[in-house]
Protein backbone atom coordinates (compact mmCIF):
# COMPACT_ATOMS: atom_id res chain seq x y z
CA UNK A 1 0.00 0.00 0.00
CA UNK A 2 2.78 1.98 0.77
CA UNK A 3 4.59 1.88 -2.32
CA UNK A 4 1.17 2.60 -4.14
CA UNK A 5 0.98 5.44 -2.53
CA UNK A 6 4.16 7.66 -4.00
CA UNK A 7 4.04 11.16 -5.27
CA UNK A 8 5.04 10.35 -8.77
CA UNK A 9 4.33 7.07 -11.18
CA UNK A 10 7.36 6.22 -12.28
CA UNK A 11 9.67 3.17 -13.09
CA UNK A 12 12.99 1.62 -14.22
CA UNK A 13 11.97 2.34 -17.60
CA UNK A 14 12.19 6.34 -17.01
CA UNK A 15 16.13 5.06 -17.62
CA UNK A 16 15.68 3.76 -20.67
CA UNK A 17 13.66 6.54 -21.93
CA UNK A 18 15.80 8.98 -20.64
CA UNK A 19 18.47 7.75 -22.65
CA UNK A 20 16.93 7.27 -25.51
CA UNK A 21 15.80 11.30 -24.94
CA UNK A 22 19.55 12.38 -25.44
CA UNK A 23 20.06 10.35 -28.57
CA UNK A 24 16.81 12.13 -29.91
CA UNK A 25 18.08 15.23 -29.18
CA UNK A 26 21.22 14.53 -30.86
CA UNK A 27 19.78 13.85 -33.88
CA UNK A 28 17.32 16.51 -34.29
CA UNK A 29 19.83 19.08 -33.60
CA UNK A 30 21.52 17.29 -36.60
CA UNK A 31 17.98 17.56 -38.79
CA UNK A 32 17.77 21.33 -37.06
CA UNK A 33 21.16 21.77 -39.24
CA UNK A 34 19.90 20.29 -41.75
CA UNK A 35 16.50 22.56 -42.21
CA UNK A 36 18.55 25.17 -42.21
CA UNK A 37 21.43 24.41 -44.76
CA UNK A 38 18.32 23.21 -46.79
CA UNK A 39 16.61 26.83 -46.45
CA UNK A 40 19.45 28.50 -47.28
CA UNK A 41 20.21 26.61 -50.18
CA UNK A 42 16.86 26.77 -51.61
CA UNK A 43 17.43 30.87 -51.28
CA UNK A 44 20.22 30.93 -52.92
CA UNK A 45 18.82 28.50 -55.83
CA UNK A 46 15.40 30.92 -55.85
CA UNK A 47 17.14 34.25 -55.55
CA UNK A 48 20.79 34.52 -56.68
CA UNK A 49 20.55 30.93 -58.66
CA UNK A 50 23.78 29.77 -57.13
CA UNK A 51 24.23 26.42 -54.98
CA UNK A 52 25.47 27.72 -51.99
CA UNK A 53 24.83 27.34 -47.95
CA UNK A 54 25.96 31.20 -47.62
CA UNK A 55 23.66 32.99 -45.08
CA UNK A 56 21.12 35.08 -47.33
CA UNK A 57 18.25 37.25 -47.34
CA UNK A 58 16.15 37.07 -49.74
CA UNK A 59 15.72 41.03 -49.85
CA UNK A 60 19.04 41.34 -51.69
CA UNK A 61 17.86 39.96 -54.67
CA UNK A 62 18.21 41.86 -58.11
CA UNK A 63 15.68 39.87 -59.97
CA UNK A 64 13.16 42.56 -59.93
CA UNK A 65 9.58 41.63 -60.89
CA UNK A 66 11.11 38.19 -61.88
CA UNK A 67 11.19 37.62 -57.75
CA UNK A 68 7.27 36.91 -58.12
CA UNK A 69 7.84 34.06 -59.80
CA UNK A 70 9.64 32.37 -56.96
CA UNK A 71 7.08 31.76 -54.22
CA UNK A 72 4.95 30.55 -56.51
CA UNK A 73 7.12 28.17 -57.52
CA UNK A 74 8.23 27.31 -54.08
CA UNK A 75 4.38 26.97 -53.62
CA UNK A 76 3.52 25.23 -56.63
CA UNK A 77 6.77 22.44 -55.29
CA UNK A 78 5.18 21.80 -52.12
CA UNK A 79 1.59 21.09 -53.68
CA UNK A 80 2.71 18.69 -55.40
CA UNK A 81 4.76 17.13 -52.75
CA UNK A 82 2.00 17.26 -50.52
CA UNK A 83 -0.32 15.82 -52.80
CA UNK A 84 1.57 12.83 -54.22
CA UNK A 85 3.88 12.52 -50.79
CA UNK A 86 1.92 13.19 -47.76
CA UNK A 87 -0.58 15.54 -46.74
CA UNK A 88 0.49 15.73 -43.64
CA UNK A 89 3.26 18.18 -44.20
CA UNK A 90 0.68 21.13 -44.63
CA UNK A 91 0.12 23.55 -42.31
CA UNK A 92 2.76 25.01 -39.28
CA UNK A 93 3.29 21.27 -37.64
CA UNK A 94 2.32 21.75 -34.05
CA UNK A 95 -1.17 20.90 -34.60
CA UNK A 96 -0.77 18.11 -36.61
CA UNK A 97 1.84 17.01 -33.72
CA UNK A 98 -0.47 17.66 -31.09
CA UNK A 99 -3.44 15.60 -32.90
CA UNK A 100 -0.74 12.72 -33.73
CA UNK A 101 -0.37 12.87 -29.75
CA UNK A 102 -4.27 13.30 -28.76
CA UNK A 103 -5.93 10.64 -31.25
CA UNK A 104 -3.00 9.02 -33.40
CA UNK A 105 -1.25 7.21 -30.36
CA UNK A 106 1.64 9.26 -31.29
CA UNK A 107 2.90 7.18 -34.32
CA UNK A 108 4.00 9.02 -37.20
CA UNK A 109 5.02 8.04 -40.88
CA UNK A 110 8.73 8.24 -42.51
CA UNK A 111 7.33 10.07 -44.97
CA UNK A 112 6.40 13.10 -42.71
CA UNK A 113 10.18 13.46 -41.19
CA UNK A 114 11.60 13.17 -44.76
CA UNK A 115 9.14 15.49 -46.41
CA UNK A 116 8.48 18.35 -43.63
CA UNK A 117 11.65 19.73 -43.53
CA UNK A 118 12.18 19.36 -47.32
CA UNK A 119 8.63 21.44 -48.07
CA UNK A 120 9.52 23.79 -45.62
CA UNK A 121 12.60 24.36 -46.92
CA UNK A 122 11.38 25.21 -50.33
CA UNK A 123 8.82 27.13 -48.97
CA UNK A 124 11.24 29.37 -46.95
CA UNK A 125 14.02 29.70 -49.14
CA UNK A 126 11.48 30.32 -52.00
CA UNK A 127 10.81 33.63 -49.95
CA UNK A 128 7.61 32.15 -47.65
CA UNK A 129 7.03 34.30 -44.68
CA UNK A 130 7.53 31.86 -41.89
CA UNK A 131 10.19 30.51 -39.64
CA UNK A 132 11.59 27.20 -39.16
CA UNK A 133 10.69 26.28 -35.39
CA UNK A 134 7.54 24.64 -36.54
CA UNK A 135 8.81 22.08 -39.43
CA UNK A 136 11.83 21.08 -36.66
CA UNK A 137 9.10 20.69 -34.46
CA UNK A 138 7.07 18.03 -36.42
CA UNK A 139 10.48 16.87 -38.10
CA UNK A 140 12.32 15.91 -34.49
CA UNK A 141 8.49 14.62 -33.50
CA UNK A 142 8.51 12.50 -35.69
CA UNK A 143 12.32 11.03 -35.67
CA UNK A 144 10.86 10.20 -32.04
CA UNK A 145 8.19 8.92 -32.79
CA UNK A 146 10.01 6.91 -35.90
CA UNK A 147 12.35 5.32 -32.95
CA UNK A 148 9.80 4.90 -30.34
CA UNK A 149 7.67 2.55 -32.79
CA UNK A 150 11.22 0.63 -34.09
CA UNK A 151 11.62 -0.28 -30.37
CA UNK A 152 7.99 -1.46 -29.93
CA UNK A 153 7.39 1.23 -26.93
CA UNK A 154 3.84 1.96 -25.71
CA UNK A 155 1.80 4.69 -26.87
CA UNK A 156 2.87 6.48 -23.69
CA UNK A 157 6.42 6.09 -24.21
CA UNK A 158 6.22 7.11 -27.63
CA UNK A 159 4.79 10.48 -27.15
CA UNK A 160 7.30 11.21 -24.63
CA UNK A 161 10.17 10.35 -27.00
CA UNK A 162 7.85 12.52 -30.17
CA UNK A 163 7.69 15.36 -27.69
CA UNK A 164 11.30 14.82 -26.83
CA UNK A 165 12.65 15.35 -30.77
CA UNK A 166 9.77 18.08 -31.03
CA UNK A 167 11.08 19.94 -28.16
CA UNK A 168 14.99 19.23 -28.82
CA UNK A 169 14.29 20.53 -32.75
CA UNK A 170 13.24 23.98 -31.20
CA UNK A 171 16.14 24.17 -29.23
CA UNK A 172 18.51 23.60 -31.60
CA UNK A 173 16.81 26.29 -33.73
CA UNK A 174 16.90 29.10 -31.18
CA UNK A 175 18.88 28.12 -28.43
CA UNK A 176 15.79 28.29 -25.79
CA UNK A 177 15.73 24.92 -23.97
CA UNK A 178 13.68 26.10 -20.93
CA UNK A 179 11.16 27.63 -23.27
CA UNK A 180 11.37 24.46 -25.09
CA UNK A 181 10.68 22.37 -21.56
CA UNK A 182 7.60 24.46 -21.06
CA UNK A 183 6.23 24.48 -24.60
CA UNK A 184 6.13 20.80 -23.84
CA UNK A 185 3.93 20.69 -21.13
CA UNK A 186 1.87 24.06 -22.33
CA UNK A 187 1.20 22.36 -25.60
CA UNK A 188 2.05 18.73 -26.55
CA UNK A 189 2.38 16.36 -23.18
CA UNK A 190 -0.58 17.58 -21.89
CA UNK A 191 0.33 16.45 -18.63
CA UNK A 192 3.28 17.34 -15.73
CA UNK A 193 4.70 14.07 -15.02
CA UNK A 194 8.32 12.98 -14.49
CA UNK A 195 8.06 9.84 -16.66
CA UNK A 196 7.80 12.35 -19.53
CA UNK A 197 8.99 15.78 -18.54
CA UNK A 198 12.51 14.28 -17.26
CA UNK A 199 13.22 13.06 -20.77
CA UNK A 200 11.99 16.21 -22.65
CA UNK A 201 14.63 18.20 -20.41
CA UNK A 202 17.24 15.63 -21.67
CA UNK A 203 16.53 16.05 -24.76
CA UNK A 204 16.77 19.74 -24.84
CA UNK A 205 19.23 20.30 -22.46
CA UNK A 206 21.58 17.86 -25.15
CA UNK A 207 20.68 19.69 -28.44
CA UNK A 208 21.33 22.69 -25.91
CA UNK A 209 24.75 21.65 -25.93
CA UNK A 210 25.49 20.45 -29.06
CA UNK A 211 24.17 23.62 -31.02
CA UNK A 212 27.01 25.03 -29.74
CA UNK A 213 29.22 23.22 -31.95
CA UNK A 214 27.32 24.60 -35.59
CA UNK A 215 26.01 28.04 -33.89
CA UNK A 216 26.90 31.43 -31.97
CA UNK A 217 26.66 30.78 -28.89
CA UNK A 218 24.30 33.43 -26.86
CA UNK A 219 21.28 34.56 -26.95
CA UNK A 220 19.61 35.46 -31.00
CA UNK A 221 18.33 38.62 -30.32
CA UNK A 222 20.63 40.04 -27.55
CA UNK A 223 19.27 42.88 -25.40
CA UNK A 224 19.58 44.86 -22.53
CA UNK A 225 16.52 47.22 -21.29
CA UNK A 226 17.13 50.08 -18.37
CA UNK A 227 14.40 48.94 -15.88
CA UNK A 228 10.67 50.32 -15.61
CA UNK A 229 9.35 52.60 -13.75
CA UNK A 230 6.03 52.22 -11.58
CA UNK A 231 4.38 53.92 -14.82
CA UNK A 232 5.27 50.82 -16.52
CA UNK A 233 2.37 49.07 -14.39
CA UNK A 234 -0.44 51.09 -17.08
CA UNK A 235 1.70 50.52 -19.65
CA UNK A 236 1.81 47.04 -19.26
CA UNK A 237 -2.07 46.43 -18.88
CA UNK A 238 -2.57 48.88 -22.34
CA UNK A 239 0.38 46.77 -24.62
CA UNK A 240 -1.59 43.32 -23.13
CA UNK A 241 -4.97 44.91 -24.14
CA UNK A 242 -3.32 45.68 -28.05
CA UNK A 243 -1.32 42.58 -28.20
CA UNK A 244 -4.66 40.60 -27.41
CA UNK A 245 -6.68 42.39 -29.95
CA UNK A 246 -3.64 41.76 -32.49
CA UNK A 247 -3.58 38.03 -31.63
CA UNK A 248 -7.26 37.63 -31.97
CA UNK A 249 -7.46 39.65 -35.02
CA UNK A 250 -4.69 36.82 -36.57
CA UNK A 251 -6.32 33.80 -35.38
CA UNK A 252 -9.69 34.70 -36.92
CA UNK A 253 -8.30 35.99 -39.75
CA UNK A 254 -5.92 32.96 -40.58
CA UNK A 255 -9.49 30.76 -40.74
CA UNK A 256 -11.17 33.19 -42.29
CA UNK A 257 -8.61 32.70 -45.06
CA UNK A 258 -8.75 29.02 -44.83
CA UNK A 259 -12.50 29.39 -45.29
CA UNK A 260 -12.29 31.57 -48.19
CA UNK A 261 -9.44 28.75 -49.89
CA UNK A 262 -11.86 25.98 -49.04
CA UNK A 263 -14.53 27.74 -51.08
CA UNK A 264 -12.64 27.70 -54.41
CA UNK A 265 -13.55 24.96 -57.68
CA UNK A 266 -9.79 23.69 -57.31
CA UNK A 267 -7.81 21.05 -55.90
CA UNK A 268 -6.18 22.01 -52.32
CA UNK A 269 -2.53 20.83 -54.56
CA UNK A 270 -2.68 24.70 -56.01
CA UNK A 271 -3.71 26.48 -53.34
CA UNK A 272 0.13 26.79 -52.38
CA UNK A 273 0.83 28.54 -55.19
CA UNK A 274 -2.46 31.19 -55.09
CA UNK A 275 -0.68 31.62 -51.62
CA UNK A 276 2.86 31.97 -53.01
CA UNK A 277 1.25 34.44 -55.85
CA UNK A 278 0.35 36.80 -52.74
CA UNK A 279 3.62 36.38 -51.59
CA UNK A 280 5.84 37.22 -54.35
CA UNK A 281 3.82 40.89 -54.75
CA UNK A 282 4.05 41.38 -51.39
CA UNK A 283 7.82 40.64 -51.21
CA UNK A 284 7.89 43.12 -54.38
CA UNK A 285 6.59 45.59 -51.97
CA UNK A 286 8.53 45.48 -49.17
CA UNK A 287 11.27 42.97 -49.94
CA UNK A 288 12.16 42.23 -46.19
CA UNK A 289 9.02 40.93 -45.31
CA UNK A 290 10.22 38.04 -47.20
CA UNK A 291 11.50 34.68 -45.82
CA UNK A 292 12.02 34.02 -41.81
CA UNK A 293 13.14 37.83 -41.03
CA UNK A 294 15.32 37.19 -38.34
CA UNK A 295 16.70 40.43 -38.98
CA UNK A 296 14.12 42.83 -38.76
CA UNK A 297 13.35 40.67 -35.29
CA UNK A 298 16.10 42.08 -34.48
CA UNK A 299 15.85 45.72 -35.61
CA UNK A 300 13.27 46.10 -34.30
CA UNK A 301 14.06 44.92 -30.82
CA UNK A 302 16.71 47.41 -31.21
CA UNK A 303 14.64 50.46 -32.20
CA UNK A 304 16.41 50.75 -35.69
CA UNK A 305 13.54 51.16 -38.58
CA UNK A 306 11.81 54.93 -38.65
CA UNK A 307 7.84 54.07 -37.58
CA UNK A 308 5.89 54.51 -40.62
CA UNK A 309 9.11 52.35 -42.53
CA UNK A 310 8.26 49.51 -39.58
CA UNK A 311 4.39 49.49 -39.91
CA UNK A 312 4.37 49.36 -43.80
CA UNK A 313 6.89 46.49 -43.30
CA UNK A 314 4.58 44.42 -40.64
CA UNK A 315 1.14 45.12 -42.78
CA UNK A 316 2.69 43.65 -45.49
CA UNK A 317 4.38 40.91 -43.69
CA UNK A 318 0.93 40.30 -41.56
CA UNK A 319 -1.02 39.92 -45.03
CA UNK A 320 1.18 37.55 -47.09
CA UNK A 321 1.75 35.35 -43.62
CA UNK A 322 -2.49 34.65 -43.10
CA UNK A 323 -2.46 34.34 -46.99
CA UNK A 324 0.25 31.99 -47.20
CA UNK A 325 0.01 30.27 -44.22
CA UNK A 326 -4.15 29.79 -44.77
CA UNK A 327 -3.29 28.19 -48.64
CA UNK A 328 -2.17 24.90 -46.72
CA UNK A 329 1.68 25.36 -47.37
CA UNK A 330 4.33 24.79 -44.94
CA UNK A 331 5.60 26.64 -43.21
CA UNK A 332 6.48 27.48 -38.92
CA UNK A 333 3.86 30.44 -36.94
CA UNK A 334 6.81 31.49 -34.03
CA UNK A 335 8.90 33.90 -36.14
CA UNK A 336 5.99 35.85 -38.04
CA UNK A 337 4.48 36.10 -34.64
CA UNK A 338 8.08 37.38 -32.81
CA UNK A 339 8.23 40.14 -35.93
CA UNK A 340 4.31 41.31 -35.33
CA UNK A 341 4.53 41.44 -31.76
CA UNK A 342 7.85 43.51 -31.68
CA UNK A 343 6.73 45.39 -34.70
CA UNK A 344 3.28 46.48 -32.12
CA UNK A 345 5.53 47.12 -30.12
CA UNK A 346 7.50 49.33 -31.63
CA UNK A 347 4.15 51.24 -33.04
CA UNK A 348 2.66 51.90 -29.21
CA UNK A 349 5.95 53.31 -27.83
CA UNK A 350 5.89 56.82 -28.00
CA UNK A 351 2.05 56.13 -26.32
CA UNK A 352 3.84 53.88 -23.32
CA UNK A 353 5.37 55.50 -20.69
CA UNK A 354 7.65 53.82 -18.13
CA UNK A 355 9.93 52.28 -20.62
CA UNK A 356 12.32 52.19 -23.46
CA UNK A 357 11.32 51.57 -27.16
CA UNK A 358 13.39 48.72 -26.73
CA UNK A 359 11.16 47.21 -23.74
CA UNK A 360 7.98 47.32 -25.42
CA UNK A 361 8.43 46.06 -28.62
CA UNK A 362 10.07 42.83 -25.87
CA UNK A 363 7.31 42.86 -24.50
CA UNK A 364 4.68 43.08 -27.18
CA UNK A 365 7.08 40.14 -28.95
CA UNK A 366 6.43 37.92 -25.72
CA UNK A 367 2.40 39.19 -25.42
CA UNK A 368 1.52 38.03 -29.21
CA UNK A 369 3.35 34.85 -29.05
CA UNK A 370 1.98 34.06 -26.18
CA UNK A 371 -1.94 35.17 -26.66
CA UNK A 372 -1.97 33.49 -30.21
CA UNK A 373 0.00 30.27 -29.11
CA UNK A 374 -2.50 29.94 -25.55
CA UNK A 375 0.88 29.45 -24.08
CA UNK A 376 1.84 32.53 -21.89
CA UNK A 377 4.55 30.55 -19.57
CA UNK A 378 6.55 29.66 -22.22
CA UNK A 379 6.08 32.60 -24.55
CA UNK A 380 7.72 34.47 -21.43
CA UNK A 381 10.34 32.81 -20.90
CA UNK A 382 11.18 32.28 -24.45
CA UNK A 383 11.05 35.65 -24.51
CA UNK A 384 14.20 35.82 -22.26
CA UNK A 385 16.02 33.49 -23.37
CA UNK A 386 16.26 35.08 -27.41
CA UNK A 387 17.61 38.15 -25.52
CA UNK A 388 18.96 37.54 -21.95
CA UNK A 389 17.08 40.36 -20.88
CA UNK A 390 16.34 39.44 -17.03
CA UNK A 391 15.50 43.28 -16.67
CA UNK A 392 12.46 43.10 -18.75
CA UNK A 393 10.80 40.21 -17.03
CA UNK A 394 8.28 41.86 -15.02
CA UNK A 395 6.69 43.72 -17.50
CA UNK A 396 6.72 41.48 -20.56
CA UNK A 397 5.01 39.18 -17.76
CA UNK A 398 2.39 41.51 -17.02
CA UNK A 399 1.97 42.23 -20.80
CA UNK A 400 1.94 38.25 -21.82
CA UNK A 401 -0.59 37.36 -19.10
CA UNK A 402 -3.31 40.14 -19.76
CA UNK A 403 -3.27 39.26 -23.50
CA UNK A 404 -3.20 35.58 -22.76
CA UNK A 405 -6.70 36.92 -20.67
CA UNK A 406 -7.69 39.15 -23.57
CA UNK A 407 -7.77 35.45 -26.09
CA UNK A 408 -8.98 33.29 -23.64
CA UNK A 409 -12.04 35.52 -23.13
CA UNK A 410 -12.69 36.13 -26.72
CA UNK A 411 -11.43 33.14 -28.38
CA UNK A 412 -13.40 29.34 -28.11
CA UNK A 413 -9.57 28.00 -29.61
CA UNK A 414 -6.07 29.40 -30.75
CA UNK A 415 -4.79 28.62 -33.55
CA UNK A 416 -3.15 25.62 -32.58
CA UNK A 417 -6.54 24.13 -32.20
CA UNK A 418 -8.77 25.29 -34.12
CA UNK A 419 -7.76 23.30 -37.02
CA UNK A 420 -8.24 20.23 -34.96
CA UNK A 421 -11.59 21.02 -33.49
CA UNK A 422 -12.63 21.43 -37.38
CA UNK A 423 -11.69 17.78 -38.04
CA UNK A 424 -14.29 16.91 -34.92
CA UNK A 425 -11.49 16.76 -32.62
CA UNK A 426 -12.08 18.47 -29.75
CA UNK A 427 -9.08 19.60 -27.32
CA UNK A 428 -9.43 20.66 -23.52
CA UNK A 429 -5.93 22.49 -22.63
CA UNK A 430 -6.92 23.08 -18.83
CA UNK A 431 -4.85 21.01 -16.49
CA UNK A 432 -6.11 20.01 -13.31
CA UNK A 433 -5.77 17.44 -10.64
CA UNK A 434 -8.26 14.59 -10.73
CA UNK A 435 -10.34 14.02 -7.84
CA UNK A 436 -10.04 10.50 -8.52
CA UNK A 437 -6.22 10.79 -8.31
CA UNK A 438 -6.70 12.57 -4.57
CA UNK A 439 -8.87 9.56 -3.23
CA UNK A 440 -7.23 5.70 -2.37
CA UNK A 441 -9.36 2.84 -3.02
CA UNK A 442 -9.74 2.68 0.33
CA UNK A 443 -11.74 6.30 1.09
CA UNK A 444 -14.46 4.76 -1.72
CA UNK A 445 -14.75 1.22 -1.41
CA UNK A 446 -17.76 -0.31 0.31
CA UNK A 447 -16.27 -2.67 3.42
CA UNK A 448 -19.40 -4.95 4.22
CA UNK A 449 -18.89 -6.54 0.97
CA UNK A 450 -21.38 -9.15 0.35
CA UNK A 451 -19.64 -12.38 -1.75
CA UNK A 452 -20.80 -15.86 -2.99
CA UNK A 453 -19.62 -18.97 -2.15
CA UNK A 454 -18.09 -20.62 -5.75
CA UNK A 455 -19.88 -23.99 -4.45
CA UNK A 456 -23.01 -22.42 -4.37
CA UNK A 457 -25.79 -23.55 -7.13
CA UNK A 458 -26.31 -21.11 -9.69
CA UNK A 459 -29.69 -21.44 -9.02
CA UNK A 460 -29.79 -20.39 -5.36
CA UNK A 461 -27.28 -17.80 -6.34
CA UNK A 462 -29.88 -16.46 -8.94
CA UNK A 463 -32.76 -16.43 -6.09
CA UNK A 464 -30.73 -15.16 -3.06
CA UNK A 465 -28.56 -12.31 -4.38
CA UNK A 466 -29.73 -10.90 -8.31
CA UNK A 467 -33.14 -9.79 -6.87
CA UNK A 468 -34.42 -6.87 -8.72
CA UNK A 469 -32.86 -4.78 -5.87
CA UNK A 470 -28.88 -7.00 -6.41
CA UNK A 471 -26.13 -6.12 -7.40
CA UNK A 472 -25.00 -6.78 -11.20
CA UNK A 473 -22.05 -8.10 -9.57
CA UNK A 474 -20.53 -9.94 -6.76
CA UNK A 475 -17.25 -11.53 -5.56
CA UNK A 476 -17.05 -15.13 -5.69
CA UNK A 477 -14.66 -17.03 -2.75
CA UNK A 478 -12.95 -20.09 -2.51
CA UNK A 479 -11.28 -20.92 0.74
CA UNK A 480 -11.70 -17.65 1.61
CA UNK A 481 -9.75 -16.49 -1.40
CA UNK A 482 -11.53 -14.39 -4.53
CA UNK A 483 -11.17 -16.63 -7.79
CA UNK A 484 -14.05 -14.46 -9.41
CA UNK A 485 -16.82 -12.30 -10.28
CA UNK A 486 -20.30 -13.30 -10.69
CA UNK A 487 -22.21 -10.97 -13.10
CA UNK A 488 -25.90 -10.89 -13.91
CA UNK A 489 -25.74 -11.44 -17.26
CA UNK A 490 -23.81 -14.15 -17.33
CA UNK A 491 -26.10 -16.18 -14.89
CA UNK A 492 -29.40 -15.00 -16.92
CA UNK A 493 -30.10 -18.52 -18.86
CA UNK A 494 -28.93 -20.39 -15.83
CA UNK A 495 -31.46 -19.43 -13.16
CA UNK A 496 -32.43 -23.12 -12.80
CA UNK A 497 -28.75 -25.08 -12.92
CA UNK A 498 -27.97 -26.64 -10.19
CA UNK A 499 -24.28 -26.49 -11.33
CA UNK A 500 -21.99 -24.18 -8.68
CA UNK A 501 -21.88 -20.64 -10.11
CA UNK A 502 -18.20 -20.71 -9.88
CA UNK A 503 -18.53 -22.07 -13.21
CA UNK A 504 -20.37 -18.95 -14.46
CA UNK A 505 -18.26 -16.34 -12.60
CA UNK A 506 -15.30 -14.17 -14.50
CA UNK A 507 -12.17 -15.34 -13.30
CA UNK A 508 -10.34 -13.11 -11.92
CA UNK A 509 -6.32 -13.20 -11.41
CA UNK A 510 -4.42 -11.29 -8.85
CA UNK A 511 -3.42 -8.38 -11.66
CA UNK A 512 -7.76 -7.83 -12.02
CA UNK A 513 -8.14 -7.32 -8.39
CA UNK A 514 -7.99 -3.56 -6.69
CA UNK A 515 -6.24 -3.11 -3.88
CA UNK A 516 -6.67 -0.70 -1.06
CA UNK A 517 -3.71 1.58 -1.91
CA UNK A 518 -4.34 1.95 -5.46
CA UNK A 519 -5.58 5.53 -6.32
CA UNK A 520 -9.34 5.67 -6.92
CA UNK A 521 -8.45 7.06 -11.24
CA UNK A 522 -6.68 3.75 -11.09
CA UNK A 523 -9.46 1.40 -9.77
CA UNK A 524 -11.36 2.85 -12.41
CA UNK A 525 -9.20 2.55 -15.29
CA UNK A 526 -9.04 -0.91 -14.40
CA UNK A 527 -12.78 -0.99 -14.35
CA UNK A 528 -12.90 0.14 -17.79
CA UNK A 529 -10.08 -2.15 -19.14
CA UNK A 530 -12.16 -5.57 -18.09
CA UNK A 531 -15.68 -4.01 -18.73
CA UNK A 532 -16.98 -4.46 -15.12
CA UNK A 533 -19.01 -2.11 -13.26
CA UNK A 534 -17.69 -3.63 -9.72
CA UNK A 535 -14.30 -5.05 -8.67
CA UNK A 536 -13.61 -6.20 -5.25
CA UNK A 537 -10.43 -5.24 -3.19
CA UNK A 538 -8.27 -7.52 -1.67
CA UNK A 539 -6.06 -7.31 1.39
CA UNK A 540 -2.94 -8.38 -1.04
CA UNK A 541 -2.41 -10.23 -4.35
CA UNK A 542 -1.10 -13.72 -2.21
CA UNK A 543 -3.84 -13.81 -0.04
CA UNK A 544 -6.49 -12.68 -2.30
CA UNK A 545 -8.62 -11.78 1.01
CA UNK A 546 -11.84 -9.56 0.04
CA UNK A 547 -11.99 -6.84 2.02
CA UNK A 548 -14.23 -4.67 0.29
CA UNK A 549 -15.86 -4.00 -3.08
CA UNK A 550 -16.09 -0.68 -5.13
CA UNK A 551 -18.55 0.30 -7.61
CA UNK A 552 -18.75 2.52 -10.46
CA UNK A 553 -20.88 4.83 -8.11
CA UNK A 554 -19.14 4.73 -5.34
CA UNK A 555 -16.18 6.33 -7.64
CA UNK A 556 -19.09 9.23 -8.88
CA UNK A 557 -20.17 9.99 -5.51
CA UNK A 558 -16.95 11.26 -4.71
CA UNK A 559 -17.27 13.82 -7.80
CA UNK A 560 -19.55 16.00 -5.80
CA UNK A 561 -16.43 17.54 -4.06
CA UNK A 562 -15.49 18.91 -7.88
CA UNK A 563 -19.12 20.42 -8.45
CA UNK A 564 -18.44 21.59 -5.41
CA UNK A 565 -15.52 23.95 -5.50
CA UNK A 566 -16.52 24.62 -8.73
CA UNK A 567 -19.90 26.23 -7.98
CA UNK A 568 -20.47 26.63 -4.72
CA UNK A 569 -19.95 30.54 -3.62
CA UNK A 570 -19.29 30.19 0.62
CA UNK A 571 -19.41 33.44 2.96
CA UNK A 572 -16.60 34.51 5.09
CA UNK A 573 -17.03 32.33 8.69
Amino acid sequence: MNAARRDYSVDRRLLLLSGMALLIGAVSTAAAVVLLDLIRLCTNLFYYQTLSLVERAPAGHALGLWAIAAPVAGGLLVGLIARYGSDKIRGHGIPEAMEAILFGQSRMSPKVALLKPLSSGIVIGSGGPFGAEGPIIMTGGSLGSLLAQRLHLTAAERKTLLVAGACAGMTAVFGTPVAAVLLAVELLLFELRPRSLLPVALACACAGFLRTLCFAAGPLFPLHTPPATLAALGSCLLAGLACGGLAALLTWGLYRVEDGFGKLRLHWMWWPALGGLVVGIGGWLQPRALGVGYDVIGDLLNNRLLLEAALALLAVKAVIWLLALGSGTSGGVLAPLLMLGAGLGAALAPALPGGSPELWALACMAGVLGSVLGAPITAIVFAFGLTGDGSALLPLTLTTVVACGVTALTLKRSIMTEKIARRGLHIHREYSVDPLERLHVADVMTREAVAIDGATPAADAWESFFGPRGHNGYPVLRDGRVVGLLLRRRLQGAEASRQPCVIWSEPLSPSQVLLAGMSARHAAGRMAQLGFSRLPVVDGPDSMRLIGVVSLRDLLANSHVLLHEETVRERLR
